[in-house]
């Protein structure tokens, strides 16, 4: 396969916030939900995509704060890539109030360097993006006046799956499905256009790593961890430090702590089925995604840290409560099921 170098972008920030770029406040658990919450994990779940199908790949911000778009520009023209997403989610009217406004959009500018390639590569995520999510479709546009469309070096997309101002869509914001189904979407928009072998995200296409190993899936395997807080460079090399992260790793999620990743572990890193009965007292990688769930459908659990404590519980027993099912706070088959789902949740009093 040709080598592709591909960037990949988040708009906004999270610690501090960007001012304005949040949904209007959420019943249930008071709090809006911040834009960039949605922006970067999924870009992080694109980057992840593309590294498994072999890319290049070029973190444009990895920063939490907001970074201005002249700087964002100026990195991105000196990488010489091959093309550009960014992750943003739309909204509509002042964004105080939620209201009707839905759906996906992918953006292009008519003033990027390569306007033609630009509009097929955001013609060609817009139908993956329509194919494999629930959302309503709302066409390709164009903008101007958007640096990183309209002033890069490169082909240059926008992608815009959703409103913050819509209830439905604004709950999706913080699902961590939405986010690898979004993710996984544009990546294969890419390959459609590049004319690339796209790799699904399945367990069987994830191979055995050990100390000593050096491919594209280290990078994966690298990138996951960092972005789980293990302080080590994704370099495509299974060292010492990689080998130590993953040890971590399968300590704090009750795996068997050989440094080598199986099938287990990368289960638990991609929290792919079958999921673990889960109960007060666990911790980890599963804990984690299921805080984030029970949040995106408005059942609060306090801080998203994978330890199942008291307000976790909580959570789980009214989703319990308000699904038909044992109010007992334990997440067996049943309540995964539940939960599982991309959207739901409570509804808009």
């Amino acid at each position: 396969m040709a080598t592709y170098y591909i960037g990949a972008n988040d708009e906004h920030g999270q610690n501090p916030p960007t001012a304005g770029k949040r949904t209007p406040v959420l019943p249930y658990i008071n709090r809006s939900f911040y834009e960039n919450e949605f922006n970067r994990p999924t870009k992080n779940c694109f980057i992840e995509a593309c590294l498994r199908c072999g890319f290049d790949v070029y973190d444009v911000k990895p920063e939490i704060i907001d970074i201005s778009i002249s700087e964002r520009v100026r990195r991105i023209n000196r990488q010489n890539l091959t093309l550009l997403v960014t992750f943003g989610y739309n909204a509509f009217g002042n964004g105080t109030s939620f209201n009707s406004a839905s759906g996906i959009l992918t953006f292009y500018s008519p003033l990027n360097r390569f306007p033609d390639s630009s509009r097929a590569l955001s013609e060609e995520i817009y139908v993956q993006l329509i194919e494999g999510t629930n959302q309503v479709g709302r066409g390709v546009s164009t903008l101007t006046n958007v640096g990183v469309l309209q002033s890069v070096n490169c082909v240059s997309t926008l992608v815009e799956p959703g409103f913050m101002t819509n209830f439905d869509e604004a709950k999706l914001m913080l699902d961590p499905d939405f986010h690898t189904e979004v993710g996984e979407e544009c990546c294969k928009g890419v390959c459609e256009y590049l004319g690339a072998n796209y790799v699904a995200r399945e367990l069987q296409n994830y191979p055995l790593l050990r100390q000593g190993s050096r491919n594209n899936y280290v990078e994966v395997l690298q990138f996951m961890l960092r972005n789980l807080g293990y302080n080590i460079a994704v370099d495509g090399i299974f060292g010492n430090a990689t080998r130590n992260a993953v040890v971590s790793f399968q300590m704090n999620n009750g795996l068997v702590a050989d440094g080598i990743v199986g099938n287990n572990t990368w289960r638990t890193l991609l929290v792919l089925p079958p999921r673990p009965t889960l109960r007060q007292g666990n911790r980890g990688n599963y804990v984690r995604y299921l805080q984030s769930k029970l949040t995106t459908k408005l059942y609060p659990t306090g801080a998203i840290d994978g330890i199942f404590g008291n307000a976790t519980r909580e959570a789980v027993v009214q989703l319990q409560l308000e699904n038909a099912l044992v109010p007992d706070g334990i997440v067996g088959a049943r309540t995964w099921e539940v939960i599982s789902q991309i959207g739901g949740g409570r509804p808009q009093p």
